[in-house]
């Protein structure tokens, strides 16, 4: 079967399962197994399980469960309510400054869940009464939420920063700063844009009557301190060299129960609940990452990686307008696609044209990585968008996608910058 064929077929089945409503993984995997056999017959079988068995022994891939652990087991507890009681509190009377609390909250949960869903779904239920109860505009609030989820994928520790890592060998620490340095950068832009909207147009963003006595602001600040503690025994082990990745999650998963324990919420009906939920959604990373490692592994088999890797590398374009058409692919699949199965559909292409072009592959990374992030607001179909409809079933989905605009061109603008820029990553992920 010649490349272009194979290419066709493959992706053109993978597509029309998903339309017809098959699972991502069960698509990418029935499809490599379909072609595996037309092409390979039997033996094509032995290459898929080789690949499956191969990333069974990857200890990288062992983090997953455990980041997943981590952010199931605090959406269970009540250390992200208390925690953004606190932003409540503080955010004072500063017009829009719920929303700004809002914003900072879901970076922070983001830095302890690593989830988009967690950190959207989350932020909503605990913020939206709150900002409902001052009368702020919900299209601003829905927004809002729905961009500051997204930071769920980029701010460290993250599940798919950590595929990334898996696809292309790089270390997944240095991966993590850049992540951590380009979400920072994305927080601040937001923070901005919410403090001058709210600031021109104080009617969309009421400040508090009245502000919180000092003690009880202070008092609040407690909250914060079980979370700062999880956040940096990840980050301060994976940054200082201390410990893996892998390692770094299990001080993280141990931080979470001890913190509970702490809090007295710690019992069985707890330890079954977050059990289950972690064992679920763990089961739906893994099964997409062996989909799509089986789909890799006959299409690249029969020689569809190598195929589309020299048709890229042979277009007749500048280096940066390459890179430019690498990230409009990932922008455009991100509206459809899970991102993990992006990740180890398209990286595996993109990746030695980037390394054969010479441009700094954590930089690439990252851009790859901010546009996953924009795919989950981007319409028609971004994740986040139907999370922010179960947040207000009410709301039509076309305020839905106006809410998200300004956040999205805000988004776009950030790439834009790091693109532009790229010392914005690289100064601070050089080894």
């Amino acid at each position: 079967m010649s490349p272009e064929l194979l290419t066709i077929g493959m992706f053109g089945l993978v597509l029309f399962a998903i339309i017809t409503g098959v699972s991502l993984s069960f698509a990418m995997g029935g499809t490599a197994v379909i072609f595996g056999a037309l092409m390979f017959g039997p033996n094509g079988m032995y290459s898929i399980v080789t690949t499956l068995f191969g990333n069974m022994w990857s200890i990288l891939l062992s983090a997953v469960p455990l980041f997943v652990f981590i952010g199931v087991a605090l959406a269970k507890s009540r250390i992200a309510n208390d925690l953004y009681h606190a932003f409540y509190l503080w955010s004072g009377r500063t017009p829009g400054g719920l929303l700004l609390g809002t914003s900072g909250f879901a970076a922070t949960l983001s830095a302890m869940t690593g989830s988009c869903a967690a950190s959207t779904v989350t932020t909503g239920l605990v913020g939206m009464p709150a900002m409902e109860q001052r009368h702020y505009d919900r299209g601003f609030v829905l927004g809002t939420i729905g961009a500051s989820g997204t930071l769920g994928i980029m701010i460290p520790p993250s599940i798919t920063l950590i595929l990334i890592g898996m696809q292309t060998g790089q270390s997944v620490g240095r991966l993590f700063m850049g992540g951590l340095i380009a979400g920072l950068l994305l927080l601040a832009i937001f923070l901005l844009y919410i403090g001058i909207r709210a600031r021109i147009h104080p009617e969309l963003a009421p400040g508090a009557d009245v502000r919180a006595p000092l003690s009880e602001r202070m008092s609040a600040l407690r909250s914060v301190i079980l979370p700062l503690m999880i956040i940096l025994s990840v980050l301060i082990s994976i940054f200082g060299g201390i410990a893996t990745p892998t390692e770094a999650a299990a001080l993280g998963a141990a931080a979470v129960v001890f913190s509970v324990a702490v809090r007295g919420e710690l019992n069985l009906q707890y330890i079954r609940d977050v059990s289950h939920a972690t064992a679920t959604m763990t089961g739906m990373v893994i099964w997409i990452v062996f989909g799509a490692s089986a789909f890799i592994a006959i299409y690249g088999g029969g020689g569809g990686t190598a195929f589309m890797t020299g048709l890229l590398a042979g277009m007749d374009v500048h280096p940066l307008v390459m890179i430019l058409i690498m990230q409009a692919i990932t922008l455009v699949l991100g509206m459809f696609l899970d991102p993990i199965g992006i990740i180890l559909l398209v990286l595996p292409i993109f990746y030695p044209i980037v390394v054969q072009l010479g441009f700094d592959p954590i930089w690439f990374c990252i851009l790859f990585q901010l546009n996953l992030c924009i795919g989950y607001i981007s319409p028609p179909f971004g994740y986040n968008l139907f999370y922010l409809k179960s947040l207000s079933p009410e709301t039509p989905i076309t305020d839905i996608y106006r809410a998200v605009m300004p956040f999205l061109l805000l988004m776009l603008l950030t790439g834009a910058l790091i693109f532009t820029f790229p010392a914005t990553i690289t100064a601070f992920t050089a080894i």
